[in-house]
């Protein structure tokens, strides 16, 4: 088990429970997955952006990405349905924990004039997503082996009923929020 799984079992859960004044421990919310997203409008022209975003996504998340592909047709954009637009993965379970450990304590430090998270970007339902405009904040990332710099956005799934649960749910597991 992850060092961050086991600190949300000892440490998250009670303080969640003292907090909110859950009856059951199957109340509280968790990380239900986090969803790493590169959208890539350049592809339309060269495909082979693709592959290099498909590559580094792979690099920085440790699993295959997936290929998303355009649902509607735009002629201003000269964009089909069926083109392929972008790549995206899902995380889940002990990957999903390495990487939001990872994110906390390392990317995100190392993101230029860095002051905290924006605590708005919650959908309503307790979810959380955040972009990111260099995904070189990376480790991983060799920066003399990338031929350009994309964005990332990352969304944290969580199984809170309200904003509120989830941004201290948030809070608690590391995130930096500035307000």
């Amino acid at each position: 088990m992850s060092a961050l799984k086991t600190y949300y079992y000892n440490e998250v859960i009670p303080k969640l429970m003292e907090t909110f004044k859950y009856k059951n421990t199957m109340q509280v919310p968790k990380l239900s997955k986090l969803v790493l997203n590169i959208g890539l409008g350049e592809a339309i022209q060269n495909i082979k952006l693709l592959d290099g975003a498909t590559a580094e996504l792979k690099i920085i998340a440790g699993q295959q990405p997936v290929v998303t592909r355009a649902k509607k047709s735009i002629a201003a954009f000269k964009l089909r349905t069926g083109m392929p637009i972008g790549c995206m993965v899902t995380l889940r379970r002990n990957r999903m924990y390495d990487f939001y450990q990872k994110l906390v304590n390392v990317a995100l430090p190392r993101v230029r004039d860095f002051r905290g998270l924006s605590g708005k970007a919650f959908d309503g339902h307790g979810n959380y997503t955040l972009g990111i405009k260099e995904h070189i904040i990376f480790p991983e990332i060799d920066y003399d082996k990338i031929d350009r710099i994309n964005g990332l956005n990352i969304s944290v799934v969580t199984t809170a009923q309200t904003d509120r649960e989830g941004k201290e749910l948030l809070a608690l597991l590391g995130m930096p929020f500035r307000n």
